[in-house]
């Protein structure tokens, strides 16, 4: 990745970002209304209060735009036959089929979302000479929808159909309803303020009960009129199975015809004129507009399910290849050393510094403490400006170097440091960073193995008492050093962590050096490391103790370098996907792991949690309970597995579901921060976290559980 001019990071995609959830969010929560449509007309309910007389004895289509409403019935021996909750792909056809059979037309009174998904139905409708009116958009009940929500059901139902056949519509059927007699107080308000907007109300003389499927015959009783009258007949082609509508409508058809009944629309059977009008270009340019609004968000919902089942496989996978490496790991490691010797060959540790006053002490004495044999330590000063330097002069220590340079960074710090070294093995140690006794001699054992060019040891988190420092605690023992063990038994190990890592001498100058090019000079060296050749293990008893960042702000800039920085060595050592040996399993194992799970998983997280919250919105709270708390043990049991092979307490584990509501977001935002910074071409420059010297209490006494 080239070096790019600075510039301030960039904001607006955090505009963007908010813009792009936020529709997201409006989206699946469309998708979520209209995918709920339902059918059938109700149980059925008594009136709350009477409605006006002139509708309850009226016939069953209403006109209640004027002071008094105005019904009108069917002559005798006319049915108007009207399926509501269509279209539906399977039983639509079968019924306009039966019908185009025995000569008779009908009024189809039709859902708005379920237009959007046919609408080759919705003309073959009109084409065979039947008519079409409203039954909402999503089949809500108006009667308890908010007036907005009432009127938005109508309108975009109306625009919907303007745009598949051209016509607006203007009679209308309220979703559970049935014949005048049973109108509710509610339903009469609901259908005065859906005539408000030029509607007609079309309610039924004789309702078959279909969606209860009764039975053909019974089915077929509660349509027939008596003694000759007619009737307008409340019968469904779509909400469910409508098998037995399609088998009653074919036994009823030829038998009431040769009674002497026509079959026609509701709008011929009263003598009206077509009830169905030519569509203003607004209407039909919203009506498309809708059901290309009603595809994108069919698409966008599969395409999340789909991203989130991938999420699910990936992470199971990914938990079991950790755990069948971690065991393998932990076996090889953990067995007698029978078949290297001992390693006592000198070493120097080297302590880059930069304004490190608060630990620095406490780092030198816990590396003087070392029970290691042979063991030089050289402080390189890189023009600190609080005296790290001087305190560590003052202390007088044996076997204690100081070498001071003017303000180069890290990287040239550590170059001074390995070129100043004696020794052929050599620890590289942050200034913040506390050795245990046995450190040293724990990591260099590994250089037992001639083929090993670099040893990470296992960094834990010093200042665990708060709740941030815990979180951290948890992900260093979950994540980090978990995936150390899989990425050594894989040979693609892709960082030695600043902290704590040790090198062969001969190795460091075969490969130049520690790098300057990249924020992640550990990740970048590490990398050089195993394309020169070389084997990199991962020493799980070298204990480095390090404090980590005590506020969000400090995590966030620590943490944005490192994101930053990996992405750099990533792209600096891409070519190593075609490349043999040990380059060949980092670039075809190290490298697209760390794509998948630091870049592209984070990079789709907040796209996942909207998912989710659409889910609290549209989908039983039982189930996505279920789902979170099932997710939440499989993580305890990742993280208490990897507590104990790490021998740490179990404790922290309380606040895990708190690191899932919070830190996890942070950590995201980061690789989206990162991520766009890289894109834009922005060049970060190091962000040094203040530090508080909490890691120094540990040279007397052990950190916090």
């Amino acid at each position: 990745m080239a070096r790019h001019v600075a510039r301030p990071d960039p904001r607006a995609h955090w505009i963007l970002l908010l813009l792009g959830l936020v529709t997201l969010l409006a989206a699946l929560s469309f998708h979520g209304l209209i995918s709920a449509v339902g059918g059938g007309s109700g149980p059925d309910r008594a009136p709350d209060s009477p409605p006006p007389r002139a509708v309850a004895t009226g016939g069953p289509v209403l006109r209640l735009d004027g002071p008094a409403p105005v019904s009108r019935r069917l002559p005798a021996r006319t049915l108007a036959l009207t399926f509501d909750d269509g279209p539906d792909p399977r039983w639509t056809p079968q019924i306009l089929d039966v019908l185009r059979r025995h000569h008779a037309h009908a009024t189809f009174f039709v859902v708005g979302a379920r237009v959007d998904e046919h609408p080759d139905l919705v003309r073959r409708i009109l084409a065979e000479g039947h008519e079409i009116g409203s039954h909402t958009f999503t089949h809500t009940d108006l009667t308890t929808a908010p007036g907005w929500r009432a009127g938005a059901e109508l309108s975009w139902t109306r625009n919907a159909i303007a745009g598949v056949t051209g016509r607006e519509v203007t009679l209308f059927r309220p979703p559970f309803s049935s014949t005048p007699a049973a109108v509710s107080d509610a339903q009469y308000r609901a259908l005065r303020a859906a005539a408000g907007s030029g509607h007609v109300a079309v309610l039924a003389d004789r309702d078959a009960k279909d969606w209860q499927r009764p039975g053909v015959p019974a089915i077929v009783r509660a349509a027939t009129p008596p003694g000759g009258a007619g009737a307008v007949v409340l019968m469904h082609d779509g909400g469910g199975d409508r098998g037995q509508t399609v088998a009653a409508l074919d036994q009823m058809l030829p038998r009431l015809a040769a009674q002497g009944y026509r079959f026609t629309t509701v709008s011929a059977g009263i003598g009206a004129p077509d009830s169905m009008v030519p569509a203003t270009t607004g209407a039909r340019l919203s009506g498309t507009a809708l059901r290309w609004a009603q595809t994108g968000a069919d698409w966008l919902t599969s395409a999340m399910n789909l991203l989130l089942a991938v999420a699910l496989v990936l992470g199971v996978v990914r938990l079991a290849v950790q755990v069948v490496c971690a065991r393998r790991h932990v076996r090889r490691v953990r067995r007698p050393r029978r078949r290297w010797p001992e390693v006592t060959a000198p070493v120097s540790v080297i302590v880059p510094a930069y304004n490190e006053a608060a630990n620095i002490a406490a780092t030198v004495r816990s590396l003087v403490a070392s029970a290691y044999p042979a063991l030089e330590v050289i402080v390189v000063d890189d023009g600190s400006s609080d005296g790290t330097a001087d305190i560590v002069e003052r202390m007088r220590l044996r076997g204690v170097r100081v070498i001071r340079q003017a303000n180069a960074g890290k990287p040239a710090a550590l170059n001074t440091g390995i070129r100043a070294a004696r020794a052929d093995l050599l620890v590289l140690v942050d200034g913040d960073t506390v050795f245990q006794p046995d450190t040293v001699y724990r990591l260099v054992q590994g250089f037992a193995d001639p083929t090993v060019g670099a040893v990470s040891g296992n960094t834990k988190v010093a200042n665990r008492r708060r709740l941030l420092g815990r979180w951290q605690h948890l992900e260093y023992v979950i994540g980090f050093n978990l995936d150390r063990r899989m990425y050594d038994v894989l040979e693609c190990m892709p960082t030695i962590p600043g902290a704590i890592g040790a090198f062969r001498r001969q190795v460091l100058f075969a490969v130049g050096g520690v790098p300057a090019d990249t924020l992640a000079e550990d990740t970048d060296l590490t990398m050089k490391v195993l394309r020169a050749g070389w084997r990199v293990v991962y020493e799980e008893s070298a204990i480095a103790w390090t404090e980590a960042p005590s506020s969000l702000r400090q995590l966030w800039r620590q943490r944005y370098r490192w994101c930053y920085g990996t992405m750099q060595a990533m792209w600096k050592h891409r070519h190593a996907l075609r490349e043999p040996g040990a380059g060949g399993k980092l670039g075809r194992r190290g490298l697209p792991y760390l794509t998948v799970f630091q870049i592209v998983l984070p990079l789709a997280a907040p796209a996942v949690d909207v998912f989710a919250l659409y889910g609290l919105l549209f989908l039983p709270w039982s189930e996505l309970a279920l789902a979170w708390v099932g997710l939440l043990l499989l993580q305890g049991g990742t993280a208490a597995y990897a507590l104990r092979l790490d021998r740490e307490r179990f404790g922290p584990l309380w606040t895990l579901p708190f690191q899932q509501l919070v830190y996890r977001q942070v950590m995201y935002l980061v690789v989206v921060q990162s991520v766009v910074t890289a894109v834009v071409g922005n060049r970060l420059r190091w962000q040094r976290m203040v530090r508080t010297g909490e890691a120094a209490a540990l040279v007397s006494g052990a950190p916090a559980r």
